[in-house]
């Protein structure tokens, strides 16, 4: 049943005219009689009883009115929605973050987000990389903010925010805590706690092993706060990235020879249609002043 004879259909059950309805609803006459007509057909009984200046409702037409009055309240309920949506009101945004991913360089970047776009809800959602980009081919996220060693496959698509480098995050007291910087084979014999969602785990180790930087490993969890806690009070260092490594009592010190960075990018589907909000936040993203790191910066 087409929902523009539906409106036909109630404008004519509020108007018991023909003529009232037709114009209520911009149609000529001729074709809102058709439309009710076709409307019987597909039923089978008559929904108004037409009598010389007397047009009324059958009991059929009664009994389907609420019905039919109920779809169309549905349906203009649906085009509101639709519409709040794509005005960026009312809209919702799924962003992946991998977990690994310190809030601090995107406080200022939401703040922002936020004020030009008050109308989009912003729902975060935080994993590993191999995670997150599966949820992005299944649509069950908009966009993600991570990196990944080994890049990422197609059809996602990248834009690079910045660059982070790894630092060795030990104790304010430890003996590398006042140093400019630290060859990574000054590592040796340190004790070290493992974060097991590192995305840079395999290479950091495979590095240190190169350098003969053989760590004591003592300790190893999912949580950064733990592992952060842990080498605040002297017990171990770690490598962490650097917006990551912001502590009370934990110091970031540089690692060289070799230096370890990771790219941190906006990750979305190559081909895939972008519904409102997620073209907002896409180009917000580009438009916004990320830092300009070096690995060693």
């Amino acid at each position: 049943m087409d929902f523009q004879h539906i409106r036909y259909f109630l404008a004519l059950s509020r108007t018991l005219n023909f003529t009232k309805a037709a114009e209520a609803c911009h149609v000529s006459q001729p074709a809102l009689t058709r439309a009710i007509q076709k409307m019987e057909d597909e039923l089978g009984g008559l929904l108004f009883s037409r009598e010389r200046n007397n047009t009324h409702m059958t009991e059929l037409g009664r009994l389907i009115e609420p019905h039919l009055a109920e779809v169309d309240s549905q349906t203009s309920e649906v085009k509101r929605t639709a519409e709040r949506f794509l005005k960026l009101d009312r809209a919702n945004f799924t962003l992946g973050v991998m977990c690994t991913i310190a809030p601090v360089q995107f406080v200022s970047f939401l703040s922002r987000f936020r004020t030009e776009n008050r109308g989009i809800e912003v729902t975060l959602l935080e994993s590993v990389p191999d995670q997150l980009c599966e949820l992005l081919l299944q649509g069950k996220l908009d966009a993600a903010l991570m990196a990944r060693p080994q890049g990422f496959p197609e059809p996602l698509r990248t834009t690079k925010l910045y660059t982070e480098p790894f630092v060795i995050a030990c104790a304010a007291g430890h003996r590398f805590a006042a140093r400019s910087e630290i060859a990574m084979s000054e590592l040796d014999g340190e004790f070290y706690f493992s974060r097991i969602n590192c995305e840079f785990y395999d290479v950091l180790d495979g590095l240190c092993r190169s350098q003969g930087a053989n760590l004591i490993k003592s300790y190893q969890s999912e949580r950064e706060d733990w592992i952060l806690t842990m080498v605040a009070a002297g017990l171990g260092v770690c490598f962490l990235p650097k917006y990551t490594a912001v502590f009370p009592g934990v110091v970031g010190c540089p690692v060289v020879s070799p230096s370890v960075a990771r790219d941190v990018c906006l990750v979305t589907v190559a081909g895939r249609r972008q519904s409102a909000p997620v073209g907002a936040f896409v180009r917000s993203v580009r438009r916004y002043d990320w830092p300009a790191m070096t690995p060693g910066g």
